[in-house]
């Protein structure tokens, strides 16, 4: 049973590392390992996904009520279609993702993301035309990014930002879309894991639940607003380098 210091920390690296490009479930996975955690976790899973979409919702408040009202927008439809790719391939795959959990594969996702964010930057350098709105061709692959980046160790922000930079959108307008992409995929994910929970009910702490809550919803905030301070500047350099490290550190710790 995870305590509420366990929870704490949890709460505190889900809500920073599934805004920033290092994969969340990657540090979920590591850092459950580190703690010694085997149990079911589905409980945690709820509370912590929970508080990322809550912590998106309030960031783009004004683009969520704008999507509201107008579900027939092109944005709305973008959306909804980026999420068919990720969808498709969580179920394909199914089984390939639940077996990744178990961290053999973990190191390598995280090499499979800095690579992934060093060719992003070495090509927005180089490129020289003018970047472009989100069109269905770089909602589709940003959803297929969003599908593939299920295994831990691939970044879903990372992977996604950095397929529509890929795919000739600009680095804010990657990131804005990125971000309202998490919706949809957060609720599924939650809703689905509800679902596991009610056929397989565990034993619910209330106050690690709240802990990690609270901790996972204000770090999600902060990620999400520091991450587009630096994007409109900086690369993705520094954060390639940690996932090196990481994945160096990884072998050695799993």
């Amino acid at each position: 049973m995870i305590n509420i210091w366990q929870a704490i920390v949890l709460g505190i690296v889900q809500g920073l590392t599934e805004f920033l490009p290092v994969s969340s479930s990657g540090h979920l996975v590591l850092f459950q390992r580190l703690f010694g955690l085997t149990g079911d976790m589905l409980y945690f899973d709820i509370a912590v996904h929970l508080a990322t979409l809550c912590a998106v919702i309030i960031v783009f408040r004004r683009d969520v009520w704008r999507l509201i009202r107008h579900p027939l927008s092109k944005t709305a439809l973008l959306l909804v279609l980026s999420a068919i790719p990720a969808v498709i391939i969580a179920l394909l795959f199914k089984g390939l993702i639940l077996d990744a959990f178990g961290g053999g594969y973990l190191a390598y996702g995280f090499l499979a993301t800095a690579a992934l964010l060093t060719v992003t930057d070495v090509c927005a350098r180089a490129k020289a035309s003018p970047a472009r709105d989100i069109g269905i061709p770089s909602a589709l692959l940003m959803g297929a990014a969003q599908g593939l980046a299920v295994l831990p160790g691939v970044s879903r922000s990372g992977a996604t930002v950095c397929t529509g930079m890929l795919s000739g959108c600009d680095r804010e307008t990657s990131a804005r879309f990125s971000f309202l992409m998490s919706i949809p995929i957060i609720i599924g994910s939650g809703l689905m894991s509800v679902i596991d929970l009610v056929k397989s009910p565990v034993g619910l702490a209330p106050a690690p639940l709240a802990a990690a809550f609270l901790c996972a919803f204000a770090t999600g905030i902060a990620a999400i607003r520091f991450m587009l301070r630096i994007i409109k500047k900086r690369r993705f350099y520094g954060f390639a380098i940690y996932l090196v490290l990481l994945a160096a550190a990884t072998f050695f710790i799993l």
